[in-house]
């Protein structure tokens, strides 16, 4: 007989910070956000970059998230787990389970870095807010990792025949995107299903890689440019720095 995976437990999920309320993360809901350790990309304006290692300086006890939240039972409508990459941690799904059955809603970040793990954690989730890069065919100039883009594409497939409420949002970078492939990249996306989409304007705050800080350069998302882009979606917003 072949080994058997043990199932991962809550408590094993790596935290490495608690928002206790947000009304952004979740559009629509009081949400406190879980910040899920680690993560395979190494996106060049990260503005978390202390989440991308598997194990970061500062670890919160998931007893401790567990405590918090019981004290918003009533309060609070949902909680977020973001990152880093949440679906980089197996025990995802169990924690998920366990803030489910204490009454809240559950909302996901993700870059879709692991489709399969994606599609387990899914009817658990009531909302994703998917983050894409750029085109898919382009991942590894944002990323820094081969096959980022295959991955991506895979799980935003999987998220948009789940039916699981969701947003895309691409964050955009002044000197990293261009105007006509960010159109592309929206046709690109309305063609596959997408109806709601946003657009980011990067914000230097948090971001450690210095080659990538904007130095001031400014952002060419313009109304009028943007208006254009808006047709495409059933919503569409533009989220300014």
């Amino acid at each position: 007989m072949g080994a058997v995976r043990a199932i991962a437990e809550p408590s094993s999920l790596r935290v490495g910070g608690l928002t206790a309320l947000s009304t952004t993360d979740y559009p629509g809901h009081l949400a406190a956000v879980v910040f899920c350790q680690g993560c395979p990309w190494r996106c060049g304006y990260c503005h978390n970059p202390h989440l991308l290692p598997a194990h970061g300086a500062t670890r919160i006890a998931w007893s401790d998230v567990v405590a918090f939240l019981g004290r918003r039972v009533g309060l609070l409508d949902a909680v977020v787990f973001s990152g880093g990459e949440p679906l980089a941690q197996r025990s995802l799904a169990a924690a998920a389970r366990a803030v489910k059955r204490m009454g809240f809603r559950v909302a996901l970040h993700t870059g879709g870095a692991y489709p399969e793990r994606l599609a387990t954690v899914l009817p658990l989730v009531d909302w994703v807010g998917f983050d894409v890069k750029t085109s898919f065919t382009d991942y590894a100039r944002i990323t820094a990792t081969a096959g980022s883009g295959e991955k991506a594409f895979a799980s935003a497939g999987i998220l948009l025949a789940s039916g699981v409420a969701h947003e895309f949002r691409t964050t955009v970078h002044p000197k990293r995107h261009a105007r006509d492939a960010l159109a592309a990249l929206a046709r690109r996306l309305a063609s596959l299903g997408v109806r709601h989409y946003a657009l980011q304007e990067f914000r230097d705050a948090g971001c450690a890689n210095a080659e990538w800080r904007s130095d001031g350069a400014p952002s060419f998302l313009n109304d009028a440019w943007c208006a254009t882009i808006a047709p495409a979606f059933a919503s569409f917003a533009v989220r300014r720095a």
